[in-house]
């Protein structure tokens, strides 16, 4: 590891996790040369690690501390459930994701890594899930159509952490239409244009 590294996965992730994180990353680059898990492009040791696993270890320093069970929507390859899991074993994650293939991915991560996980093969529509404390998403659908998929599944008093990009500010304005809520931002530390949303006090606005 490089002194770069270190200082890069130091930032984000633990000691203790490092190496399980590193397993994963090293499957999603395998699994993606047959199912897409990620942008063929990106599936590089090192684009993986950078641009997707130490991404979505961001938010994990925003989770509430008395979160015990999280919902991660559209999951795909796992970002940010399967990192969450990993880094907050506390935290029971399901992970709701439609593609058959991309599932049984997570699935099979879960069983290799030990992980306090579900994973869910249906559409967030019609998924059958208890309400959690904690609903996330990275890269899934404009925010207006998140807080729609979120709010069923959220429990009172509970929160919403989405990784979005450079159009946030006119994704929230668009659904302060319909939504009353409070918006914290924080900037993204890997993508200079991106941001994570932390949001509380979901209501529909009528």
């Amino acid at each position: 590891m490089t002194t770069d590294e270190k200082d890069r996965f130091e930032t984000f992730v633990s000691r203790e996790t490092y190496q399980p994180l590193r397993t994963y990353s090293e499957s999603i680059r395998k699994w993606t040369a047959t199912i897409n898990l990620i942008a063929r492009r990106d599936a590089t040791d090192e684009a993986i690690w950078r641009r997707h696993v130490l991404d979505a270890a961001q938010i994990v320093p925003l989770i509430p501390p008395s979160v015990t069970y999280a919902i991660d929507l559209g999951s795909g390859a796992g970002l940010p459930g399967i990192v969450v899991a990993i880094e907050r074993p506390d935290i029971h994650v399901t992970m709701i994701e439609s593609d058959r293939r991309k599932a049984a991915f997570l699935q099979t991560m879960v069983a290799t890594l030990g992980l306090r996980a579900t994973v869910v093969a249906a559409r967030i529509e019609a998924a059958v899930v208890a309400p959690a404390a904690l609903v996330m998403a990275r890269a899934l659908a404009p925010l207006p159509d998140l807080l729609a998929y979120s709010a069923p599944l959220l429990d009172n008093d509970g929160v919403c952490i989405f990784m979005k990009g450079r159009h946030a500010d006119a994704e929230i304005r668009v659904a302060q239409a319909d939504w009353r809520m409070n918006v914290e931002y924080f900037s993204s530390r890997t993508e200079a244009d991106a941001v994570i949303l932390r949001i509380s006090g979901l209501s529909r606005a009528r």
